[in-house]
């Protein structure tokens, strides 16, 4: 089992930053990926970016050149460095982890709000 706790959201305002954080615990050396996703008010869940225990990354094209995923692997946490924020970024952003534990399990945080303001 992975658990996730996501922090950093709230009210930004657009053209503004912000920065959401998730740490892992749980069966960390599990893990081969983690990510952000987000749903917007009455859309489906999307992809923002994910990255990989080996660092790679790949973004949404809503999020390129825009939003950055890093991660330290010494706290078992992963960021997401949200720039030039618009008020279509207004969503509830999950953090995921993928992780091998027999079969490939996906896991997901309890969600932050982040609203951006015009």
């Amino acid at each position: 089992q992975v658990q996730l706790v996501e922090s950093g959201g709230g009210l930004g305002q657009a053209g503004g930053s912000l920065r959401l954080s998730c740490t892992a615990s749980g069966s960390i050396g599990s893990i081969i990926a983690m990510g952000w996703y987000r749903q917007a008010p009455g859309k489906e869940r999307e992809l923002v970016g994910i990255i990989t225990t080996e660092g790679r990354t790949n973004y949404a094209d809503s999020a390129k050149g825009r939003f950055t995923i890093s991660r330290d692997g010494t706290k078992n946490t992963v960021y997401l460095q949200m720039n030039t924020l618009k008020p279509d970024d207004t969503a509830v952003y999950y953090c995921n982890a993928r992780a091998i534990l027999g079969a490939i399990m996906n896991y997901w945080g309890k969600g932050t709000l982040v609203t951006v303001s015009p």
